[in-house]
Protein backbone atom coordinates (compact mmCIF):
# COMPACT_ATOMS: atom_id res chain seq x y z
CA UNK A 1 0.00 0.00 0.00
CA UNK A 2 1.61 2.92 -1.04
CA UNK A 3 0.83 7.25 -1.23
CA UNK A 4 0.41 6.58 -5.40
CA UNK A 5 -2.82 3.86 -4.63
CA UNK A 6 -4.30 6.64 -2.64
CA UNK A 7 -3.62 9.14 -5.25
CA UNK A 8 -5.10 7.00 -7.80
CA UNK A 9 -8.54 6.37 -5.60
CA UNK A 10 -8.38 10.06 -4.87
CA UNK A 11 -8.44 10.36 -8.81
CA UNK A 12 -11.49 8.25 -9.56
CA UNK A 13 -13.31 9.77 -7.35
CA UNK A 14 -16.51 11.76 -7.33
CA UNK A 15 -18.05 12.22 -4.14
CA UNK A 16 -15.22 11.15 -1.14
CA UNK A 17 -16.56 12.00 2.71
CA UNK A 18 -13.79 12.16 5.05
CA UNK A 19 -14.64 10.80 8.55
CA UNK A 20 -12.07 11.91 11.17
CA UNK A 21 -11.52 11.25 14.76
CA UNK A 22 -9.01 12.97 17.02
CA UNK A 23 -6.22 11.88 15.57
CA UNK A 24 -6.78 14.10 12.80
CA UNK A 25 -6.39 17.05 15.36
CA UNK A 26 -3.18 15.83 16.96
CA UNK A 27 -0.94 17.14 14.71
CA UNK A 28 -2.01 20.78 15.22
CA UNK A 29 -1.37 19.92 18.66
CA UNK A 30 -4.91 18.91 19.99
CA UNK A 31 -4.17 16.66 22.87
CA UNK A 32 -6.68 13.25 22.54
CA UNK A 33 -8.40 13.67 26.10
CA UNK A 34 -8.78 10.27 26.82
CA UNK A 35 -5.10 9.31 26.72
CA UNK A 36 -4.73 9.49 30.75
CA UNK A 37 -1.17 10.97 31.26
CA UNK A 38 0.45 12.19 34.33
CA UNK A 39 -0.61 16.23 33.89
CA UNK A 40 -4.39 14.93 34.03
CA UNK A 41 -3.50 12.89 37.34
CA UNK A 42 -2.07 15.50 39.58
CA UNK A 43 -4.07 17.92 38.46
CA UNK A 44 -8.08 16.40 38.34
CA UNK A 45 -9.24 14.53 40.93
CA UNK A 46 -11.67 12.91 38.33
CA UNK A 47 -10.70 11.03 34.67
CA UNK A 48 -11.46 12.85 31.82
CA UNK A 49 -14.43 10.67 30.22
CA UNK A 50 -16.06 11.43 34.16
CA UNK A 51 -15.70 15.12 34.01
CA UNK A 52 -16.85 15.42 30.53
CA UNK A 53 -20.27 13.54 31.49
CA UNK A 54 -24.20 15.19 31.53
CA UNK A 55 -24.12 14.27 35.02
CA UNK A 56 -21.11 15.67 36.35
CA UNK A 57 -21.60 18.99 34.53
CA UNK A 58 -25.06 19.82 36.52
CA UNK A 59 -23.64 18.47 39.53
CA UNK A 60 -19.97 19.83 39.65
CA UNK A 61 -20.47 22.48 37.70
CA UNK A 62 -17.42 24.78 38.31
CA UNK A 63 -15.26 21.90 38.33
CA UNK A 64 -15.92 20.71 34.86
CA UNK A 65 -14.97 24.38 33.84
CA UNK A 66 -11.69 23.97 34.97
CA UNK A 67 -11.26 20.70 32.91
CA UNK A 68 -12.36 22.51 30.25
CA UNK A 69 -11.31 25.85 30.07
CA UNK A 70 -7.72 24.09 30.45
CA UNK A 71 -7.79 20.58 28.02
CA UNK A 72 -10.77 21.52 25.47
CA UNK A 73 -10.45 24.94 24.59
CA UNK A 74 -7.06 24.79 22.15
CA UNK A 75 -8.44 28.28 20.68
CA UNK A 76 -3.96 29.02 19.19
CA UNK A 77 -4.64 25.96 17.08
CA UNK A 78 -4.24 25.92 13.51
CA UNK A 79 -5.73 23.76 10.74
CA UNK A 80 -2.97 21.07 9.83
CA UNK A 81 -2.38 19.36 6.24
CA UNK A 82 -5.12 17.06 7.16
CA UNK A 83 -7.55 20.03 7.43
CA UNK A 84 -6.27 21.75 4.70
CA UNK A 85 -6.53 18.31 2.38
CA UNK A 86 -10.16 18.30 3.17
CA UNK A 87 -11.03 22.36 2.12
CA UNK A 88 -8.79 22.07 -1.31
CA UNK A 89 -10.58 18.65 -1.98
CA UNK A 90 -14.33 19.92 -1.53
CA UNK A 91 -13.24 22.85 -3.17
CA UNK A 92 -12.51 20.43 -6.50
CA UNK A 93 -16.03 19.30 -6.26
CA UNK A 94 -14.43 15.83 -5.48
CA UNK A 95 -15.77 15.84 -1.72
CA UNK A 96 -19.26 15.65 -0.51
CA UNK A 97 -18.93 16.32 3.32
CA UNK A 98 -16.61 15.96 6.34
CA UNK A 99 -18.13 14.17 9.06
CA UNK A 100 -16.18 14.71 12.61
CA UNK A 101 -16.05 13.75 16.30
CA UNK A 102 -14.20 16.34 17.10
CA UNK A 103 -15.19 19.95 18.38
CA UNK A 104 -12.15 22.01 17.74
CA UNK A 105 -13.78 24.00 14.50
CA UNK A 106 -10.65 23.13 12.81
CA UNK A 107 -12.34 22.15 9.41
CA UNK A 108 -14.03 25.37 8.73
CA UNK A 109 -10.93 27.08 9.90
CA UNK A 110 -9.32 25.17 6.50
CA UNK A 111 -12.11 26.55 4.63
CA UNK A 112 -14.40 23.35 4.57
CA UNK A 113 -18.01 24.46 4.18
CA UNK A 114 -19.90 20.99 4.53
CA UNK A 115 -19.10 19.76 7.84
CA UNK A 116 -21.00 17.67 10.29
CA UNK A 117 -20.17 17.91 13.75
CA UNK A 118 -21.27 14.21 15.61
CA UNK A 119 -20.10 15.64 18.68
CA UNK A 120 -20.63 19.49 18.49
CA UNK A 121 -18.56 22.18 18.75
CA UNK A 122 -16.72 24.85 21.32
CA UNK A 123 -17.15 27.93 19.25
CA UNK A 124 -20.79 27.26 20.12
CA UNK A 125 -22.64 27.43 23.51
CA UNK A 126 -25.71 28.71 25.00
CA UNK A 127 -27.72 29.40 28.00
CA UNK A 128 -29.73 26.26 29.49
CA UNK A 129 -32.33 28.90 30.77
CA UNK A 130 -33.18 31.12 27.82
CA UNK A 131 -31.27 29.74 24.90
CA UNK A 132 -28.68 33.29 24.27
CA UNK A 133 -26.13 31.63 22.10
CA UNK A 134 -22.48 32.82 23.31
CA UNK A 135 -18.62 32.67 21.46
CA UNK A 136 -16.10 30.51 22.65
CA UNK A 137 -14.71 33.91 23.92
CA UNK A 138 -17.15 34.61 26.38
CA UNK A 139 -16.36 31.14 27.74
CA UNK A 140 -12.49 31.32 27.90
CA UNK A 141 -12.24 34.73 29.32
CA UNK A 142 -15.35 33.94 32.45
CA UNK A 143 -14.24 32.53 35.36
CA UNK A 144 -15.98 30.12 37.17
CA UNK A 145 -19.28 29.12 35.85
CA UNK A 146 -20.15 31.01 32.78
CA UNK A 147 -23.48 32.79 33.59
CA UNK A 148 -25.98 34.78 31.15
CA UNK A 149 -25.54 37.89 31.26
CA UNK A 150 -29.45 38.26 30.01
CA UNK A 151 -30.88 36.17 32.61
CA UNK A 152 -28.57 34.75 34.83
CA UNK A 153 -28.96 30.85 33.36
CA UNK A 154 -25.96 28.41 33.38
CA UNK A 155 -24.06 28.65 29.74
CA UNK A 156 -23.42 25.17 27.90
CA UNK A 157 -20.91 24.28 25.98
CA UNK A 158 -22.99 22.73 22.39
CA UNK A 159 -21.03 20.00 22.98
CA UNK A 160 -22.12 16.28 23.33
CA UNK A 161 -20.72 15.25 26.54
CA UNK A 162 -20.99 11.25 28.02
CA UNK A 163 -24.55 10.22 28.72
CA UNK A 164 -25.89 12.07 26.07
CA UNK A 165 -27.24 11.16 22.88
CA UNK A 166 -26.17 12.93 19.57
CA UNK A 167 -28.16 15.32 17.36
CA UNK A 168 -30.86 13.71 15.23
CA UNK A 169 -30.66 16.35 12.19
CA UNK A 170 -26.51 16.02 11.85
CA UNK A 171 -26.75 12.09 12.22
CA UNK A 172 -29.26 11.69 9.64
CA UNK A 173 -27.33 13.81 6.98
CA UNK A 174 -23.77 12.11 8.50
CA UNK A 175 -25.22 9.25 7.14
CA UNK A 176 -27.01 10.16 3.86
CA UNK A 177 -23.55 11.59 2.90
CA UNK A 178 -21.72 8.21 3.67
CA UNK A 179 -24.11 5.98 2.43
CA UNK A 180 -24.25 8.24 -1.04
CA UNK A 181 -20.30 8.73 -1.64
CA UNK A 182 -18.08 6.46 -3.39
CA UNK A 183 -15.30 6.63 -1.48
CA UNK A 184 -14.77 6.40 2.28
CA UNK A 185 -11.20 8.06 4.17
CA UNK A 186 -11.70 7.17 7.81
CA UNK A 187 -8.56 8.94 9.40
CA UNK A 188 -7.68 9.06 12.98
CA UNK A 189 -10.00 7.35 14.83
CA UNK A 190 -10.09 3.96 16.52
CA UNK A 191 -13.45 3.10 15.65
CA UNK A 192 -14.34 2.13 19.60
CA UNK A 193 -16.50 5.19 20.12
CA UNK A 194 -20.24 4.44 19.47
CA UNK A 195 -22.03 5.37 18.61
CA UNK A 196 -20.12 7.61 15.50
CA UNK A 197 -17.81 4.24 15.17
CA UNK A 198 -20.94 2.62 13.47
CA UNK A 199 -21.50 5.30 11.01
CA UNK A 200 -19.10 3.38 8.82
CA UNK A 201 -21.46 0.69 8.27
CA UNK A 202 -23.77 2.85 5.94
CA UNK A 203 -20.90 2.95 3.12
CA UNK A 204 -22.04 1.27 0.22
CA UNK A 205 -19.38 2.99 -2.60
CA UNK A 206 -16.36 1.45 -3.80
CA UNK A 207 -13.26 2.06 -1.71
CA UNK A 208 -12.47 2.46 1.99
CA UNK A 209 -9.20 4.17 2.97
CA UNK A 210 -8.18 3.81 7.08
CA UNK A 211 -5.82 6.14 8.23
CA UNK A 212 -4.44 5.82 11.72
CA UNK A 213 -1.64 5.60 14.02
CA UNK A 214 -2.86 2.17 15.83
CA UNK A 215 -4.35 -0.93 14.19
CA UNK A 216 -8.02 -0.79 14.40
CA UNK A 217 -11.01 -3.31 14.48
CA UNK A 218 -11.52 -2.18 10.71
CA UNK A 219 -8.56 -2.94 9.25
CA UNK A 220 -9.38 -5.93 7.40
CA UNK A 221 -12.03 -4.67 5.79
CA UNK A 222 -10.67 -1.22 4.47
CA UNK A 223 -9.11 -1.23 0.93
CA UNK A 224 -5.55 0.58 2.08
CA UNK A 225 -4.75 1.34 5.10
CA UNK A 226 -1.82 3.44 6.66
CA UNK A 227 -0.68 3.19 10.05
CA UNK A 228 0.61 6.37 10.06
CA UNK A 229 -0.38 10.44 10.80
CA UNK A 230 -3.12 11.39 8.58
CA UNK A 231 -1.40 15.18 7.88
CA UNK A 232 1.79 13.90 6.99
CA UNK A 233 0.43 11.24 4.67
CA UNK A 234 -2.55 13.49 3.09
CA UNK A 235 0.21 16.25 2.32
CA UNK A 236 1.70 14.00 0.09
CA UNK A 237 -1.66 14.10 -1.97
CA UNK A 238 -2.19 16.28 -5.15
CA UNK A 239 -5.45 17.38 -5.67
Amino acid sequence: MSVADLQKIIDNSERVVFFGGAGVSTESGIPDFRSVDGLYNQSYAYPPEEILSHRFFFDNTEEFYRFYRDKMLCLDAKPNKAHRFCAELEQSGRLSAVVTQNIDGLHQASGSKKVFELHGSVHRNYCIKCHKFFDVDYIKNSSGIPICDSCGGIIKPDVVLYQEGLDDATVSEALSAISSADTLIIAGTSLSVYPAAGFVQYFRGNKTVLINRDKTPFDSNADLVFHEKVGELLGKIKI
